[in-house]
């Protein structure tokens, strides 16, 4: 027999169970638009993740929906315009404060 408090116990796990399983797909994507950053930016990994972070906060945007946008963006060659001119523009940020790209076979 459940005692009253399991049931809410039971369901505070299960939610908490999806909320992590939440969680790793969303790393997950995160960190392959990492790697198209990375690509398309010709920067290193924790360059990139800085990028995609003031792409997101631009474009008021959540991080994983424009991970999702720019994991998508090689396959279908789109790219929501707004998250395309923020990712340019952090890109051109970068640039200008004369950071240097980094060679593809150099990346960190």
């Amino acid at each position: 027999m459940h005692e009253p408090d399991d049931d809410g116990r039971e369901a505070a796990l299960r939610e908490e169970i999806e909320q992590l399983k939440t969680a790793l797909e969303s790393r997950a994507v995160i960190d392959q638009a990492i790697g198209v950053v990375v690509t398309y930016g010709r920067l290193p990994s924790r360059h990139a993740r800085e990028i995609l972070i003031e792409v997101s906060q631009h474009t008021n945007t959540k991080l994983r929906e424009v991970a999702a946008h720019l994991v998508q963006w090689p396959m279908c060659a789109w790219l929501p315009p707004e998250i395309r001119t923020a990712l340019d523009a952090a890109l051109q940020r970068r640039k200008s404060l004369g950071l240097p790209d980094v060679p593809p076979d150099s990346r960190s």
